[in-house]
C-alpha cells in the first residue's frame, strides 16, 4: 500500500502540473511529486494514539512514512537526473536501485546497532547512555548515506534492534534518565522542525515569480488533488494488500474496514522529509542556467505541509471519532494479560519465599506484601469478567485509592520539605528522598 500510492502521487503530479499548474513542464512536475511522495506520521500516529486508535492502524500508518521515504527519494533522485543530466532510468535499474536503497539501509543500520548492543553491555551511567542514545542514530544515517543508501531506514533499524536489546542492558536508573530526557529532546526536535518550516517562506516568497492570486490558487489545486488522490487510491490498494495477504501469504486476518482505509487516507500528512526534500533541489541546472521552478516546488512543499498538517491534523481526532474506530476508555487486552503474568509470576515467587523463610520477623513482611499481590491479581482476574458496568466501577475505587497513595507521597513530600528548611538535613539528603517520592507518585499517578 505505501509504495504504491507514492507511485501514484509521483506519477499524477506531472499530469497535474500540466494541465493546471502551467508554470511547471513535465520533469519539473516529476520532482514536485517525488518530493511530496514523503508522509510524515509523526503528527498522525501521535493523534491516533492520544485517542485509541486500533495499533494496527498506527503502525501502518508509521510503516507506510518509513517506506515512502525510500521510494520518494529514490524517485526525487531519477527525476533529478532527467533534469540534469538528461538520463532516463530504466525499470531494471529503478528496482535494484529501491532494493539496495532499502536492503543496504536496513543491513547498515542492524549491523551499527549489534556493534552499539555489545558495547552498551560495559556502560552503566544515565548521561553517557544518553549521549549514545543521541550519537548513534547520527551515526546510522551517515552510514547508510555513506553506502548510498537509506539513513532513515538505517536509523530505524538500528533503534528498533536496540530498543528490543535495552531491556537487557539498560539499568532501572539509567533507562528513567534516558526515557525522560528524550521526551524533552524530542518535543524540543519537533518543536525546531515547524520552526524551521516557517522560516523557509520569506525566502521562498522574496525570490517569487507569480502574484499572491496565482501562488494561492496553485496552491489550493495541488493541495486538493494530493489529498483526494491519497484517499481514492488507499481503496484498491488496500484490496490489493489483503488479496495478497489472502491468497498468497495465507494469512487469515480480516482484511481493513472502509471507515479504517478511509482514515488512513485522510492521515496523509507531509512534514519535514518533504521540505528537506525540496530544500535541496539545486539553485542550476546542468548547462549553468538557474533552476527556475525551484522556488515555485519549494512554495507548493511548504503549502502542502501547511495544508496537511492544519485541516487533516486539526479534522483527524473528529473523523476518528465520527466514524467509531476510537477505543472505549478501559484496559488494552494485551496490556491486561501482561499485568496479570507479572503478578501472578509475583505471587508465585513470594509463596515460595515464604514456605522456605524461617525468620518469623521476615516471613511477616513476605506475608504482608503477598497479601497485597494476591488482592491485585483477583481484581485483574475479576477485570477479565467484568460487565462495563462493574469495570467503571473497579476503575473508579482504583482511581480512589491511588488519590489517597498520593495524597499521602505529598504529605511525606511537606515533612522532607520542612527538615530541610529547620536544618535538619541538607539538600542532597533532600533530593535523594525527593527523587523516591516522585517515582512513587508518578507510579502511583499512571496506575
Amino acid at each position: 500500500m505505501p509504495s504504491a500510492s507514492s507511485g501514484s502521487r509521483c506519477s499524477a503530479s506531472p499530469f497535474v502540473a500540466d494541465r493546471f499548474i502551467t508554470a511547471l513542464d513535465w520533469k519539473s512536475g516529476f520532482i514536485l511529486g517525488a518530493v511530496v511522495a514523503t508522509t510524515d506520521a509523526v503528527a498522525a500516529s501521535s493523534i491516533a494514539r492520544s485517542i485509541g486508535l486500533p495499533q494496527k492502524i498506527v503502525d501502518l500508518l508509521e510503516g507506510e512514512s518509513l517506506l515512502n521515504d525510500a521510494t520518494g527519494l529514490l524517485a526525487l533522485e531519477f527525476g533529478l537526473r532527467m533534469l540534469l543530466e538528461g538520463q532516463t532510468p530504466t525499470l531494471t535499474g529503478g528496482l535494484l536501485r529501491l532494493l539496495w536503497l532499502i536492503g543496504g539501509g536496513l543491513g547498515a543500520g542492524l549491523l551499527l546497532g549489534i556493534c552499539m548492543a555489545w558495547l552498551e553491555r560495559f556502560v552503566d551511567n544515565g548521561p553517557i547512555e544518553m549521549v549514545l542514545s543521541v550519537i548513534v542514530p547520527y551515526g546510522a544515517y551517515l552510514a547508510g548515506e555513506e553506502i548510498k543508501a537509506s539513513g532513515v531506514l538505517a536509523v530505524v533499524a538500528c533503534g528498533l534492534y536496540m530498543s528490543r536489546k535495552s531491556v537487557t542492558f539498560l539499568s532501572p536508573a539509567a533507562r528513567i534518565q534516558v526515557t525522560g530526557a528524550w521526551e524533552a529532546l524530542d518535543f524540543a526536535l519537533n518543536g525546531i522542525v515547524f520552526v524551521l518550516i516557517g522560516l523557509q517562506l520569506p525566502y521562498v516568497m522574496d525570490g517569487r515569480q507569480y502574484s499572491n492570486a496565482t501562488l494561492l490558487e496553485y496552491a489550493a489545486i495541488f493541495s486538493a488533488v494530493l489529498i483526494l488522490l491519497r484517499v481514492a487510491w488507499m481503496f484498491p490498494a488496500a484490496c490489493a494488500s489483503w488479496w495478497i495477504r489472502h491468497h498468497l501469504l495465507k494469512q487469515s486476518d480480516p482484511g481493513p474496514t472502509s471507515k479504517e482505509v478511509f482514515v488512513v487516507g485522510w492521515t496523509g500528512m507531509r512534514g519535514v522529509v518533504a521540505l528537506a526534500a525540496a530544500i535541496s533541489l539545486p539553485q542550476t541546472l546542468g548547462d549553468g542556467r538557474p533552476f527556475a521552478q525551484r522556488n515555485l516546488i519549494i512554495f507548493l512543499t511548504f503549502a502542502v505541509i501547511l495544508v496537511t498538517l492544519v485541516l487533516q491534523g486539526l479534522t483527524l481526532p473528529s473523523l476518528i471519532r465520527a466514524l467509531g474506530l476510537a477505543k472505549a476508555e478501559g484496559s488494552d487486552e494485551e496490556e491486561l494479560d501482561a499485568r496479570r503474568e507479572l503478578v501472578g509470576a509475583a505471587v508465585l515467587h513470594l509463596e515460595a519465599q515464604v514456605a522456605k523463610t524461617e525468620d518469623e520477623d521476615l516471613k511477616h513482611g513476605y506475608e504482608d506484601l503477598l497479601h497485597r499481590y494476591r488482592h491485585r491479581y483477583t481484581a485483574l482476574c475479576d477485570e477479565c469478567h467484568a460487565t462495563p458496568e462493574h469495570e467503571r466501577q473497579a476503575v473508579e475505587r482504583y482511581r480512589k485509592l491511588g488519590a489517597i497513595a498520593v495524597s499521602t507521597a505529598q504529605v511525606e513530600r511537606k515533612v522532607l520539605i520542612h527538615l530541610r528548611d529547620e536544618g535538619r538535613i541538607g539538600d542532597d539528603v533532600l533530593r535523594r528522598l525527593q527523587r523516591e517520592l516522585d517515582l512513587t507518585e508518578t507510579r502511583l499517578t499512571k496506575a
